[in-house]
């Protein structure tokens, strides 16, 4: 991934697949200068070319230009040789043959083009098919203040632009929002807290809990210099609790990244009654909703901030429909399981993972010291063959070498891990916004906002990373030092001959790796506002079903009655009639849990202010550790919310049972295993 930073501060990203002979493409003239031809790279045996380069510019004999930008920021030697030695590693690895690159320039379409894009890709297609679907009308229904307008302006733009080019007539904007100017005016959601589940209830008081760093990841803080700790809420919505927009023009010059542990916050997470919600507790449904809505607030969030979200236009590029390496992530995951069911991260990955963990996290300079060139490129044929057949030898496998083929399998991925589409925002998110607290925000939202296949795969690897800074103590590998390794691996894609922008954006990409390893425990959750609103949705989508199912009924009806109608008396104004089904004499307050795997499959249960869904748990286990069978008592049991405005819903423990079944009195509530 080429970065070329113009005055103008927009970024150009080049991307480079495993699929053709490697070529250097022009360079535009750009902010910076060009490496000077005496400090060129060279072979990786050259160490002394790393030093020079990482003092140039950590000495900044290149006088900054964009003082704005945190790209500009500052590090050590030693940090910068790390990474020059990385990109240099790489590039060996294509010179070698193990691995080849091809040359692909994403070019900007014209406006209009991005905009109907961005329309299509937050589930808004309707606004330019003009066709009146329930799906974008629930959509419209739940927008916020900000949100509403985010829509509302890449809409206008939309329109604009094809008026201008002389295309069909389009939708005014004042039809879709009902607006007399450029205001929207339809009801948006309530910027005051609520709930996760969509209910404001009065009168109670959020529970709080702490997740702070030293909880979500022991990467060796100094203890003589206490982090700082701040309050992260899921409540607002991001872009509606900015309201200062923060001077970027007067950050200091030749700001520097604190490399130390402690210079970054503890964050202290709100944790409503309705709980924390992570990414694997929804159905694929209302995952889907999420994504909507987090690409609509995550636009609505720069906006607020005064930052332009820059895209890539995503190009379909076919890799490779069978093997290991340089094949897309979805294609492995349909290969693998047909051998293992419900599998979510690629078999192979998996088994590296695993590898490492068991042999090779206490290895001094894991990840950073490479393997042998020669033994990574005959290990990569070999596994090749004899994978799938359960053949090859893992035993013969040393720890730096499966640390290459691990960081070469995510080099080779025909699309990025973070994904081609989005890695403007995530560089846009450290250079553009100076304030931690709002870049974990932003990255929080592109989390949200990637395919499912690459935010498992993610996790899985950023849980590994966790797991060999915890070692700092053996290994010598401290969080700087792991995301400065990992950095080029994910954000220099398809390494080619490093230049002197790259370097300078080597502080860049290193914080967004130390960020999602040190609060991958909250990147992974949803946040709480996005749930209402998908609740919400879903609530909408219900009502509009119902009005035209009684529509259509009443129609069949009338055509049927037409000629036998009677006078009947009339019915009292607002008497409502409710069919049997729905009489329950399941009184106030009261739910049925089923467990279907238990011996005892139901049970009717009253709820009080303190119960919790670890509660129900607890009593179905109690009354069924006799005549359950020992599998069934083996398993960790989840409560599910299922149906009503909910897909499907695996509640935290800690949920406050009453408040979740007043948000949703027409769900099931069912005890099975959670979802791996």
């Amino acid at each position: 991934l080429t970065m070329e930073m113009k005055d103008s501060g927009s970024v150009v990203l080049t991307a480079y697949h495993p699929h053709g002979p490697a070529r250097i493409p022009g360079m535009e003239q750009s902010f910076v200068q060009d490496v000077p031809p005496g400090h060129s790279p060279g072979s990786r045996k050259s160490l002394s070319r790393c030093r020079r380069i990482s003092r140039m510019l950590s000495n900044e004999s290149v006088p900054p230009a964009f003082s704005r930008s945190n790209s500009q920021a500052s590090v050590d030697s030693t940090s910068m040789e790390d990474f020059w030695c990385e990109v240099e590693s790489i590039k060996e690895s294509r010179e070698d043959g193990s691995e080849e690159a091809m040359l692909l320039e994403f070019k900007p379409a014209d406006e209009g083009e991005l905009e109907a894009e961005w329309l299509q890709d937050v589930g808004l297609s309707t606004l330019i098919s003009g066709a009146e679907e329930e799906d974008g009308q629930a959509l419209l229904s739940t927008l916020t203040r900000t949100q509403a307008a985010a829509v509302q302006k890449r809409y206008n733009t939309y329109t604009q632009t094809l008026r201008k080019k002389n295309k069909h007539t389009v939708r005014d904007v004042r039809d879709i929002f009902g607006t007399s100017d450029s205001s929207p005016t339809f009801e948006t959601v309530p910027v005051s807290p609520v709930s996760s589940n969509g209910i404001q209830l009065p009168g109670q008081k959020p529970v709080w809990k702490s997740v702070s760093s030293k909880s979500c990841l022991d990467c060796g803080i100094d203890k003589g210099s206490p982090s700082i700790t701040e309050e992260l809420s899921y409540d607002v919505s991001f872009s509606e609790s900015i309201t200062v927009l923060p001077k970027t023009q007067e950050w200091p010059k030749n700001q520097r990244f604190k490399k130390e542990d402690s210079a970054l916050p503890k964050f202290i997470v709100r944790k409503s009654r309705f709980g924390l919600t992570e990414v694997g507790d929804l159905s694929p449904e209302d995952m889907k909703k999420i994504r909507y809505l987090s690409l609509i607030e995550l636009t609505a969030f720069y906006d607020a901030l005064g930052v332009e979200l820059k895209r890539n236009r995503v190009e379909r590029v076919r890799g490779r429909e069978n093997g290991l390496f340089g094949v897309p992530l979805t294609v492995l995951l349909e290969n693998d399981q047909k051998k293992v069911p419900g599998i979510k991260v690629p078999l192979i990955f998996q088994k590296l993972l695993l590898k490492l963990e068991e042999t090779g996290l206490e290895t001094e300079g894991i990840l950073r010291v490479p393997g042998s060139a020669s033994r990574v490129k005959n290990l990569r044929q070999e596994l090749e063959a004899k994978f799938y057949e359960d053949a090859f030898d893992w035993d013969q496998v040393r720890n730096n070498d499966a640390a290459g083929l691990l960081k070469m399998f995510i080099r080779e991925l025909p699309s990025p891990l973070f994904t081609v589409e989005y890695l403007p925002a995530f560089i846009t998110l450290v250079e553009k916004i100076s304030k931690i607290k709002l870049q974990l925000q932003a990255l929080h939202l592109l989390i949200m906002l990637m395919p499912e296949a690459n935010r498992d795969t993610a996790k899985a690897f950023l849980q590994f990373l966790k797991k060999v800074v915890a070692n700092e103590g053996k290994n010598k590998m401290n969080l700087w030092n792991v995301s400065m390794i990992v950095a080029p691996n994910l954000f220099i894609y398809k390494g080619k001959r490093a230049n002197q922008q790259e370097m300078q954006a080597a502080a860049t990409t290193a914080h967004i790796v130390r960020l999602l390893i040190r609060y991958q425990d909250i990147l992974w959750t949803v946040p709480s506002f996005l749930i209402s609103q998908v609740r919400k949705m879903n609530e909408a989508a219900m009502n509009n079903s119902k009005r035209q199912l009684m529509f259509d009924k009443g129609v069949r009806k009338l055509l049927r009655r037409k000629t036998m109608e009677r006078e009947r008396p009339e019915r009292p104004e607002g008497a409502v009639t409710f069919p049997p089904y729905l009489q329950s004499d399941i009184p106030e307050g009261v739910i049925r849990v089923y467990a279907p795997l238990h011996s005892k499959v139901s049970m009717a249960i009253q709820l009080n202010s303190q119960t919790k869904a670890k509660d129900i748990l607890a009593r179905f286990h109690c009354e069924n550790s006799r005549g359950s069978s020992q599998n069934v008592r083996g398993q960790i049991q989840s409560l599910h919310e299922i149906g009503g405005n909910i897909g499907q819903h695996c509640l935290d423990p800690d949920a406050f049972m009453l408040d979740v079944y007043r948000a949703n009195p027409q769900a099931e509530w069912v005890i099975k295993p959670k979802a791996s």
